[in-house]
């Protein structure tokens, strides 16, 4: 945008009413997700991250669902519904009250296309407000136009869009397509959807009859060409993949010019959200899901997975290491192989090496904690939490029944079942008395009904 007054003047209207049969799944297609975020949600950011200053949502009847996801990203966005399936003017319609309440631009977005850049919709916002043009549209070239509607142009000027299904033989031949998004001036936007027909194939009311629409009111149109790429629309889950693929290209590549060393790209998955510093080293066969920040010089070796966890600078994870919701790593904190981390603190310095369980835990600077420890968090109703405190020792093969804690300093021996506070700096051993008798293996191997019969040699 030219400045923030006129990004905050601009509205975007996101259509969210698809039904999604070809995805044949229970939700609804625009809650599938690419990336750990829902495809509406793709639309609700990257017209965030536009300027965009208000944002309605149209989403079809007794979807609370929908609704529900949309509040969650952008509490400050307006939800309204399309009971009936008249086509995207008519969808458009739907936020009527909004439109009407004064904007620069309105752009129309779609929530089943996630691949769209942010400078894209500042574009078609920005192509609106200057001169003579009402309208702007994205526009690619199809490696395979079929199915898509033609962009057809005099010159630079967009003079119409003709559908597919309506297109003639001619028309058909045009490579460059229509990318679905589309921009109106603000003062000619109602007029114009308001004046769409539904003279066609399908009985619907076009959006892309606004072209025609303000060009015989003497208004100009104009086409903002994209990637391919760009305008993937997910119906099925095909497509989906598709879309997955593209960006998590995308993600690999902005982590890696931002300083972080993919060894394997291929094999790394992001979220939109990752957030990861300079110098961080990432092995092959990483997964992070939503809500993971991982600080400089950190290292993630393979085969590991990161979902809503924090990584201090300095810290290593894995291999086969999984940290879930609410894990946070010091700084210079070791998580091993083979060992899981929910909801706990692990102080600067900690260890835990290996074959571990840590949950709702807290774990103090420097402290060891041996393989096969696991902190006995759920009494079959509720959650309770441990407490190790900094410098302590814990044996290997321990469980921690909490809610227990550790004290700074002290020593848990191996194998021992805690489930009582340990003072700072006392030695705990909770395990049966070893009891040795001598003998014992060649009298039990004696027995009659120990013994091995020898078979006949051949």
């Amino acid at each position: 945008m030219s400045t923030p007054n006129e990004a905050a003047s601009c509205l975007a209207v996101i259509l969210a009413a698809g039904e999604g049969t070809r995805m044949k799944s229970a939700r609804p297609k625009v809650l599938h997700e690419v990336a750990g975020l829902s495809l509406v949600g793709h639309a609700l950011k990257s017209a965030e991250a536009a300027g965009i200053g208000r944002a309605v949502v149209v989403i079809g009847p007794d979807r609370p669902d929908v609704a529900k996801e949309v509040t969650r990203l952008m509490p400050e966005a307006e939800v309204v519904e399309q009971r009936e399936r008249r086509g995207t003017a008519h969808a458009v319609l739907q936020a009527e009250r909004a439109i009407a309440s004064g904007h620069k631009a309105i752009v129309v977005l779609f929530g089943d296309t996630p691949l769209v850049r942010p400078e894209t919709i500042r574009a078609l916002a920005e192509a609106v407000q200057q001169g003579k043009t009402a309208i702007a549209v994205t526009g690619f070239q199809a490696k395979d136009p079929k199915g898509y509607g033609r962009l057809i142009l005099d010159g630079t000027d967009l003079v119409d869009i003709r559908e597919h299904r309506d297109a003639s033989e001619k028309e058909r031949a045009i490579t460059l397509c229509n990318g679905g998004l589309m921009a109106l001036r603000g003062e000619l936007a109602l007029d114009l959807l308001k004046s769409v027909q539904n003279r066609n194939a399908q009985n619907e009311f076009y959006l892309t009859d606004c072209v025609g629409l303000a060009r015989a009111r003497g208004f100009s149109a104009r086409v903002i060409e994209v990637a391919e790429e760009e305008a993937l629309g997910v119906n099925d889950r095909v497509q989906l993949a598709a879309c997955e693929a593209v960006l998590q290209n995308r993600l690999r590549e902005r982590h890696m010019r931002n300083g972080v060393t993919l060894i394997a790209p291929e094999t790394v998955f992001f979220a939109t959200d990752t957030v990861i510093g300079r110098d961080v080293l990432i092995e092959p066969n990483c997964v992070f899901g939503p809500g993971v920040s991982i600080a400089e010089n950190a290292v993630i070796h393979s085969f590991s997975h990161l979902e809503g966890a924090t990584v201090a600078a300095g810290a290593t994870v894995g291999p086969f290491a999984r940290l879930r919701t609410g894990a946070s790593l010091g700084k210079g904190a070791k998580v091993g192989n083979f060992v899981e981390v929910k909801n706990a603190d692990l102080g600067a310095g900690a260890k835990v090496s290996h074959l571990t369980y840590l949950g709702d835990a807290t774990i103090g600077a420097a402290a060891n904690i041996g393989a096969g420890t696991i902190t006995c968090n759920y009494d079959g109703f509720h959650k309770f939490r441990t407490k190790i405190g900094a410098g302590a020792f814990i044996g290997s093969n321990s469980s921690l029944v909490a809610p227990v804690t550790i004290g700074a300093g002290a020593f848990v021996g191996s194998g021992s079942v805690v489930t009582k506070d340990v003072p700072p700096n006392a030695l705990a051993v909770a395990r049966g008395q070893q009891v040795t008798k001598e003998g014992w293996a060649d009298q039990f191997r004696a027995r009659p009904e120990n013994q091995v019969r020898q078979k006949p040699s051949r």
